[in-house]
């Protein structure tokens, strides 16, 4: 071994090799780049002991490699070495998920099968499941009872709530179709996508926030599927409703406990499936559920002989309170879909085309979603026919038809309609909080997790969470989970300014997944001053009247910008990020429209063709080693750093886009 002083070079991230690059009887100071640096010569300790020989190259994984300091205390290095032999790391090494081979430190942190581009063969949504999707998104209990406040809390005539409930969805499709149209494009994930305006490793942040909030509301989802789950024990064994309590003090009763834990246990088998082919969970609901509510529907007005005097009721209120009451049943319903808007590229990247991902979401959002309010704005009316005073929430009118000596028939109706509620609150736990939050996981840890290990941790936390004791304890958690809006708002919005107005559409796949210092997305140290300036702008001019929301005595200006905090949030981030990106130009965009999806299509590799050449190649599909591009990608069509895209198409074309390598473009046309 030589005793020479390691060279001291600053070795980037994804510069260090993996374990199986390095023979295992070689010594990392005989390496031709140090993996380690700081030592005056490697001292004897590290590579001898007085039980046996320990290398660092043997014994240290390169997992951990990957996480260490450039400069660390050789003791520490020993005792990692160590850990590398023990079970732990073992166990470590065997929980690891497929990954393609070759791949660098740094890329094992960027990229795993889920996250990469979805090749064709798993592009299965169409026209049709797209618009299954949503119809079995719409019929949940939460969409149930979106127009009770607008009419009870703002004094709104039931059709000017139902109008505010088309706006906002209406408004709420488009900012969906504007984000799902990137995944469509380029078949990548929320994750991916929020790399190009983030940065590499500031993408972390906003995928952290929104898996943290797809846990929490995954257990709440789950708390109310539970509650269906009892309406269909109590319709088959009525005496179930008087189940002694085993669980006092721990904020539930056993009742509640078992539903709650059987729906629980129930979705666990939708988590296994890949999300290419769960949409047929979406079309099973999109047939059953609505078919269910309008049997609701019908047995309310027949049981009250009417529609009730809800509708025939006016608006109690006027004048500026009733503008106000519309502005803030419109914004109710896009901050509804807040967390939807974010990451509905992690569903459209399984469409077959993007326009599979276009009119059918931008169409059937608004009117599923208003056709199940107006559902519950009559079956509510006719309550208040039956019982004297309005039951907004469907579980506890239902649970009033059971208390009303149920006849069998009653019962065997109730129990229809609570199973219909039930496959509602899977499909719609599944869609908006399993997947997202295995999607986001994935990104956070992708060496060990992929989408169904994510989804399995969400449901694990969704359960340890006790989401029992926070609806019950307290008003103030309830409204921060809807308020959460003002915070998604702002990444909405760099997201959408990122990719349409200064990106103009052009994003090069190979580099969201590179963590290379001079990377198009690396920007500073994997960060993006310009995104995360914009991301703050767009919380700061929420935050004082987001704490009004919670219960703190704020100026009244506060408040009423707050009441439009989702258009505020995104258009502040979305302007600041704009901005800065003219003050301070970023690279690797385009003059001109440029959408580039089908960069993918062949087999994708982000594995670094040369990574110690000062011209190494991450541009290119085939992994094999060149300074240009094969013929074969020639036929297809490639630019370097001076050519016109598209300028073989028309001499015309003024467009440049910067880049220093090669690209894959665009076939010529004969």
């Amino acid at each position: 071994m030589p005793t020479s002083t390691p060279s001291s070079a600053e070795l980037e991230l994804d510069e260090l090799p993996p374990s199986s690059s390095q023979p295992a009887s070689a010594s990392p100071w005989e390496a031709s780049e140090p993996l380690l640096s700081g030592a005056e010569s490697p001292p004897s300790s590290v590579h001898k002991s007085s039980d046996s020989e320990v290398t660092l190259t043997k014994t240290v994984p390169h997992w951990l490699l990957s996480l260490l300091p450039r400069y660390i205390p050789q003791q520490v290095a020993v005792a990692m070495g160590r850990f590398g032999d023990s079970k732990a790391a073992g166990l470590l090494r065997k929980l690891e998920v497929d990954s393609e081979p070759g791949l660098t430190n740094a890329q094992l942190f960027l990229t795993n099968h889920d996250l990469k581009p979805v090749e064709e063969a798993r592009r299965k949504w169409g026209n049709w499941n797209f618009v299954a999707f949503w119809i079995a998104d719409s019929f949940n209990i939460n969409t149930w009872m979106i127009a009770s406040a607008s009419i009870t809390q703002h004094g709104l005539a039931w059709w000017h709530a139902w109008l505010c409930v088309w706006i906002g969805y209406f408004i709420a499709a488009c900012f969906i179709c504007l984000t799902g149209r990137i995944g469509a494009t380029y078949h990548i994930s929320f994750p991916v996508v929020s790399r190009a305006s983030f940065g590499i490793w500031g993408s972390l942040w906003p995928v952290f926030n929104r898996a943290a909030m797809a846990c929490i509301w995954y257990g709440v989802q789950a708390w109310i599927g539970g509650n269906c789950v009892v309406l269909m024990i109590r319709a088959i064994w009525p005496s179930f409703n008087n189940l002694d309590n085993t669980m006092e003090g721990s904020g539930t009763n056993t009742r509640d406990f078992v539903g709650f834990f059987i729906f629980w246990a129930g979705s666990l088998p939708a988590i296994w499936f890949p999300v290419h082919t769960i949409r047929h969970l979406f079309t099973a609901k999109a047939i059953f559920v609505p078919i269910a509510g309008i049997a609701f529907f019908g047995w309310a007005i027949g049981r009250a002989h009417g529609i009730g005097p809800i509708v025939h009721q006016p608006a109690t209120s006027s004048g500026s309170t009733l503008a106000w009451g519309w502005v803030s049943g419109i914004m109710s319903s896009i901050a509804n879909f807040a967390t939807l808007i974010v990451n509905d590229p992690d569903f459209a990247r399984f469409a077959k085309r993007p326009s599979n991902a276009f009119l059918p979401q931008l169409l059937t959002i608004p009117f599923g979603f208003a056709v199940t309010s107006f559902i519950g704005i009559i079956v509510s009316s006719s309550s208040k026919v039956i019982y004297g005073t309005a039951i907004w929430n469907p579980l506890d009118l239902l649970s009033q038809f059971l208390l009303d000596d149920a006849s069998s028939a009653e019962r065997f109706g109730v129990f229809i309609i609570a199973a219909g509620f039930v496959l509602a609150q899977l499909g719609t736990n599944i869609a908006a909080n399993s997947v997202s939050a295995g999607t986001d996981l994935t990104a956070l840890l992708p060496r060990y997790l992929n989408i169904r290990r994510g989804g399995y941790i969400c449901a694990i936390v969704g359960l340890c969470m006790c989401p029992w004791n926070l609806l019950s304890t307290s008003n103030n958690f309830t409204t921060y989970l809807s308020s959460y809006s003002v915070f998604l708002s702002s990444i909405a919005g760099v997201m959408i300014c990122d990719y349409y107005f200064v990106r103009r559409g052009y994003l090069s796949l190979k580099d969201l997944y590179s963590a290379r210092k001079g990377s198009p997305y690396y920007f500073h140290f994997g960060f993006s001053w310009r995104a995360y300036a914009a991301y703050i702008c767009g919380i700061l001019i929420n935050v004082v009247g987001f704490a009004d929301a919670v219960g703190t005595k704020v100026p009244i200006g506060a408040v009423y910008i707050y009441r439009l905090n989702f258009f505020a949030g995104f258009l502040v981030a979305m302007a600041t990020y704009y901005l800065f990106c003219r003050w301070k130009p970023i690279p690797e965009t385009s003059s001109v429209w440029c959408e580039k999806g089908d960069q993918g299509d062949r087999q994708f590799s982000v594995v670094y063709v040369d990574g110690t050449s000062a011209s190494f190649d991450e541009e290119r599909s085939s992994g094999a080693p060149g300074d240009g591009p094969s013929d074969e990608e020639k036929e297809v069509g490639y630019r370097d750093e001076t050519q016109t895209p598209n300028s073989h198409e028309d001499p015309h074309e003024e467009s440049r886009v910067r880049s220093r390598r090669w690209a894959p473009w665009t076939k010529r046309r004969s």
